[in-house]
């Protein structure tokens, strides 16, 4: 991978040059015949194309510029929604109508960053249509555009071209406007998905080489969830912690703006009330104290209602996880609870024989019985013979639980040696017999000389 450069430069070619199609990094390229209605037939186009070493160097140029453009993307994402939010604020406290020129120029904004967010997009995805030409040696791009990519494709470019419109306004009155304009502004948050890309592909797991190789000899898939899986393995309460606070408040703020034009005792208008909501909301409290009035409020209660209990469900798993004991841990406890079990089934198997040698002293070598003595000794007799059984019981259980991963990776380490003594008797064998095939022989050969 690193020699891709110095391969380009002995080419005359440079990283720094802008890209060439992909019918120029193919190894082969359709040619038509003279009868079009003849299949077309494919040759090698030229020794650049079929150059490993270009072919990688080019493949590394695209990994860089699909993780700019990534993001470039989350920037004027980000730009987008500050611009919103601000727009909704000052139009919200009266600093000026929605009807007004800052509005208007503020939408524009919105409006310029969403039409260079969706180019950068599409950019994006040219860039992983080329990528999959050079990893599959394809030579027509309508080859990785299957339904599932361009579905996917869609959706993206219609979650990002959502956005409040300068115009609507005219159309509108003053409070169907906002309605409509919070209408379109609440989904802009649905752009934040583009951390997560982002997070992928500067992840040390997805630029790294190394580990790219493991995975796909693995059959591992590097995406956004292996990544966000390694990240709650590694810093679990972190993750939590973050993703909780950032839906706390851009749930609280979508609920105030939400409920501005219509909350008529003005509880939920104000930014510390609407996040008191949220959080009683979020942890599946509902006091009653204050009820969402419009659909959009009412839809992200719903929503946060469904966040809280993913969420609590994964701190219930996250702490039991942290609970649970660790392999060294867990052999120590077994260790020590395996030397208790021992000595108590020690003292319940004395107390058997001391029962039993009680009652036969009683019965048998006294000139008088005493029956009351005896039933004594006969009652502690079965106690100890159900105490030497439960603890029986309990080691038993306890051996079953000790046969852990560990114990099952030490039998696969026996078996693999006695594997590789096997094979080397075999050996062996094969080396005598080959000797003893080969002094045969010469014996043969010696034997028929004689005669001769």
């Amino acid at each position: 991978m690193g020699n891709g450069s110095a391969v380009l430069q002995e080419s005359g070619e440079s990283e720094n040059l802008p890209l060439r199609p992909p019918s120029e990094v193919v190894v082969g390229h359709a040619r038509k015949t003279k009868n079009d209605n003849q299949k077309p037939s494919f040759s090698l186009s030229s020794k650049k194309n079929t150059n490993i070493g270009y072919r990688l160097g080019y493949r590394r140029t695209l990994f860089e510029r699909r993780k700019r453009l990534s993001d470039y993307a989350l920037i004027f994402g980000m730009f987008g929604i500050v611009i919103m939010v601000i727009e909704t604020e000052l139009s919200s406290d009266a600093v000026y109508n929605k009807s007004n020129t800052p509005s208007f120029v503020l939408k524009c904004l919105i409006s310029l960053s969403t039409i260079i967010l969706l180019g950068l997009i599409i950019a994006y995805h040219a860039r992983e249509i080329q990528l999959f030409m050079i990893d599959n040696g394809a030579d027509d791009w309508r080859i990785a555009m299957s339904w599932e990519r361009i579905c996917y494709i869609s959706l993206e470019l219609f979650i990002c071209a959502i956005h409040p419109i300068p115009e609507i306004i005219h159309h509108f009155n003053t409070t169907r406007a906002a309605d409509i304009d919070i209408l379109l502004s609440i989904p802009m948050f649905l752009r934040l998905y583009l951390i997560a890309r982002v997070m992928l592909l500067h992840s040390r797991l997805f630029t790294d080489a190394s580990s790219r190789s493991i995975g796909a000899l693995n059959k591992i898939n590097f995406n956004t969830r292996f990544v966000m899986k390694t990240l709650m393995t590694i810093c679990p309460g972190t993750v939590l912690l973050v993703f909780s606070i950032s839906l706390w408040i851009i749930a609280a703020w979508t609920i105030r703006a939400c409920e501005r034009y219509h909350d008529s005792h003005e509880s939920i208008s104000n930014f510390l009330s609407a996040m008191w909501l949220i959080s009683i909301t979020f942890l599946s409290i509902g006091y009653g104290d204050m009820v969402p009035n419009t659909y959009c409020g009412k839809g992200v209660c719903l929503m946060t209602g469904i966040m809280g209990a993913a969420c609590t469900a994964l701190v219930v798993a996250v702490v039991a996880r942290k609970l649970e004991l660790t392999k060294a841990e867990k052999h120590v406890h077994n260790f020590m609870m395996d030397t208790q079990l021992t000595k108590r089934v020690k003292n319940a198997a004395a107390n058997v024989l001391r029962e039993t040698w009680l009652i036969y002293k009683n019965t048998k070598l006294s000139d008088r019985v005493d029956t009351t003595r005896v039933r004594k000794h006969q009652r502690k007799f079965l106690q100890a013979i159900y105490q030497l059984r439960t603890y029986k019981m309990e080691q038993r259980k306890l051996n079953d639980q000790a046969n852990t991963l560990v114990d099952f990776a030490k039998m696969q380490l026996r078996v693999s040696d006695l594997l590789t003594d096997l094979h080397e008797r075999t050996d062996i064998v094969e080396e005598r017999i080959e000797r003893m095939e080969s002094k045969v022989f010469n014996a043969f050969l010696l034997s028929l000389l004689i005669l001769r």
